[in-house]
């Protein structure tokens, strides 16, 4: 019981701290600061995290239901801190600086790790419910 409420509480902060890109999402959009700082990108990004926090506020009652969001999450997340990573590699390597900072991508690759450490065990399926695999390929023709 003690680590679904872990799991619980890391899921209404990630969710929340995801939910709150909603503000500077939507003052970008109302202000345009996208289009007149070149920024394509910051509301697509934005947009998807806000909805991401919102599923996964709502897997916070029964997390192991919504164990593929929560996997999706952690796994989105980490490939952002991924992406962050390589790009900064590269800008630094053309003598550039980007505007991320070393801690934006520790706190992203933190986020990744903290969802997948409290990825809840798959829930076996109810007797009688699962269906037997077939073998080969003659039965997708069935």
């Amino acid at each position: 019981m003690k680590r679904e409420r872990t799991v619980q509480i890391v899921l209404v902060v990630v969710g929340l701290l995801y939910l709150s890109w909603t503000y500077p999402l939507f003052d970008s959009l109302w202000q345009s600061n996208w289009l007149q700082n070149h920024q394509d990108a910051f509301p697509m990004f934005t947009s998807v995290n806000a909805v991401l926090g919102v599923f996964l506020l709502l897997a916070v009652k029964h997390p192991a239901r919504h164990r593929a969001v929560i996997a999706f999450g952690a796994w989105s997340t980490l490939a952002h801190g991924f992406t962050m990573t390589i790009m900064s590699v590269e800008a630094w390597s053309h003598g550039m600086q980007r505007k991320d900072s070393p801690q934006d991508i520790v706190m992203m690759a933190a986020i990744g790790l903290l969802l997948l450490a409290v990825l809840p065990a798959r829930e076996p399926a109810p007797a009688g419910t699962e269906r037997p695999h077939r073998q080969g390929i003659g039965s997708l023709a069935r």
